[in-house]
């Protein structure tokens, strides 16, 4: 019989080769573990590192096109610079001449910026008004009239410099002639160019021209007014009787001695105005009477053109005007004998009157030849007449209008007109009413 020990050692070696053989099956579990978590870790290692690759074959390309688009960026900003440098070099070059040809610009020029203080002022500017450049830059248009003759341009400007155009300022012996010109860049106002132009020669000449003119003229009508009374004689048999035939010859000598007469007059009248003496005797008068004066002067030639002729009178009656009648007067004829005599027979004229804001307003209007629209704006001017005008009367001198107009602004009115060639012509004026003095008053 076996001992207890005997199994005991049995069963402990059995369990020993059951503990191996569980042992054994662990091993090769954890080695076939081991298996597949290598190959597991070659499949990631593999995929991150095909993935890194990628990575950085992505980031070297990225790497190249960034700096080729650096590269691109340096040589195009180079050759910007290089733009700007000649552009800044041209710009620097025509300032320069600018520069230039303002010191050297025969007439005054002065720059005040958008704040109305003077940045500019060029030599001759300088030289006019006696100052020295260093000491008025910088300063207010106000400020400027501390500096010597300044205080005359300021009173001409004014502080907030006004638009002018072709003023005339009187400094000591010199007559300038102002102009204002404002300045802007793209839609700002960067400041306003004050011009002087020295126009003491051509005010020289244009008072000797006029002192010629007033004494030849002068020394003309003398002989012209003898030659008229003594021809009028004649055409009236004062001196004897005389043939028809040497009557017609006497008579168209008569006429052109009274166109030489008018022109005379006229001339003589231009003078007065440039000297500021044509207005002398400004009184109030009854204008609506002195435009039925003319009318009634000039019946002869409406009845004889056979014109019809239609005065439209105010409803109520006009207020009295302070006016000079006879020039006034002139007016009037000259405006109602253009429409006469450019009027075809058979035409129609309108004289109308009224009042308005401006004051007393006269209207003329005729069914005549017109005036050519290239050519309006000339019909103020002295000795223009139109090219179809000179075609219907050729003895016509083109100094009416222009004596019209002067006379119309020394009255403080305001002259115009409408036309259009060959559907005749519209001429307005306008007269101040009440207590408004004339222009020329204190020469009266």
């Amino acid at each position: 019989m076996f001992s207890y020990n005997f199994y005991l050692n049995i069963f402990l070696i059995f369990l020993i080769i059951l503990l191996f053989i569980f042992y054994q099956r662990k091993v090769n579990d954890l080695k076939k573990a081991y298996e597949e978590v290598e190959v597991i870790l070659a499949i990631r290692t593999k995929a991150r590192t095909r993935a890194l690759n990628e990575l950085a074959r992505s980031l070297e390309e990225k790497v190249k096109r960034r700096t080729k688009e650096l590269e691109e960026s340096r040589i195009a900003l180079m050759g910007t610079l290089e733009d700007v440098e000649d552009a800044r070099k041209i710009a620097e070059g025509e300032k320069d001449k600018t520069l230039s040809i303002i010191t050297n610009f025969s007439d005054g020029l002065l720059f005040f910026d958008k704040e109305n203080k003077l940045s500019l002022i060029n030599p001759q500017a300088e030289k006019l008004f006696d100052i020295k450049n260093q000491n008025t830059i910088g300063k207010s248009v106000s400020e400027l009239e501390s500096f010597g003759n300044l205080n005359l341009l300021v009173k001409t400007i004014g502080n907030e410099i006004k638009e002018i155009s072709k003023k005339e300022l009187l400094l000591d012996s010199l007559t300038l002639e102002v102009s204002t010109i404002s300045i802007i860049k793209g839609d700002e106002k960067t400041g306003i160019l004050v011009i002087l132009h020295d126009i003491t020669r051509e005010k020289t000449i244009e008072k000797l021209k006029t002192e010629f003119v007033s004494l030849s003229a002068h020394q003309l009508r003398t002989p012209l007014s003898a030659i008229k009374w003594t021809l009028k004689m004649l055409l009236d048999g004062d001196l004897g009787e005389i043939t028809k035939e040497q009557k017609e010859y006497i008579s168209k000598t008569y006429q052109s001695n009274e166109r030489m007469i008018d022109l005379i007059n006229d001339l003589l009248n231009i003078t007065r105005i440039e000297e500021g003496k044509y207005l002398f005797n400004p009184v109030l008068s009854d204008f609506q009477e002195i435009v039925q004066l003319a009318i009634s002067s000039s019946e002869d030639i409406i009845q004889k053109r056979k014109i019809k002729l239609k005065f439209e009178k105010p409803e109520k009656k006009l207020p009295k005007v302070k006016i000079d009648k006879e020039k006034i007067e002139l007016v009037i004829q000259n405006l109602l004998t253009n429409a006469l005599i450019y009027t075809s027979p058979g035409g129609e004229i309108i004289i109308s009157l009224k009042n308005s804001e401006e004051g007393i307003e006269f209207k003329i209007s005729d069914t005549g030849i017109g005036i050519p629209k290239i050519q309006q704006e000339r019909v103020f001017t002295k000795f223009f007449r139109g090219s179809n005008a000179m075609r219907v009367d050729t003895g016509g001198t083109g100094l009416g209008l222009y004596i019209s107009k002067n006379i119309i602004e020394a009255h403080n009115g305001k002259i115009w007109f409408e036309s259009k060639e060959g559907n005749g012509t519209t001429f307005y004026f306008t007269l101040p009413c009440g207590k408004r003095l004339l222009k020329n008053s204190e020469v009266l």
